[in-house]
């Protein structure tokens, strides 16, 4: 995968465990690398998910959706705090492409994460699903402010 040239260190490293943690399927050590102040942008939702506990729950239901996701590029921006990951998964037999958006803290943890998707047949099948999964959840950490 290309090099992220200029990207903080600690970016990198934070960056290198997360595709670990896909790699092997084991978001155990998710938390570990998420500011407490995470910001999740939805390619379905307008509103914003803030929180570890809603950023922990959105990824975990997207690996179970996903099918063979990889990532093929990455970008790093000149002031080395933020990423673009170039993404392919399936879903539902809907070849997807995406971008994963990650600007970092000047720790080097995920702050602000944010999903485009396309095309359109695939990003609503996706909704769905994690409607389903994901969304009881989501429902009762922003109803209790979490």
């Amino acid at each position: 995968m290309d090099q992220l040239t200029g990207l903080h260190p600690d970016a990198v490293k934070t960056l290198q465990q997360w595709h670990q943690m896909l790699e092997h399927s084991d978001l155990g050590g998710l938390p570990d690398i998420i500011s407490g102040n995470i910001v999740f942008r939805s390619p379905a939702v307008f509103r914003p998910f803030a929180g570890k506990p809603a950023f922990l729950t959105i990824i975990d239901s997207a690996i179970r959706i996903f099918e063979d996701f990889r990532y093929l590029r990455q970008f790093a921006t000149p002031d080395g705090k933020s990423a673009v990951l170039e993404f392919e998964a399936h879903i539902a037999g809907t070849h997807l492409k995406g971008i994963d958006m990650i600007r970092f803290d000047d720790s080097g943890l995920f702050e602000e994460f944010e999903v485009m998707i396309r095309p359109a047949n695939g990003l609503a099948e996706l909704a769905r699903r994690m409607g389903e999964l994901a969304g009881p959840g989501l429902a009762k950490i922003r109803s209790s402010g979490s």
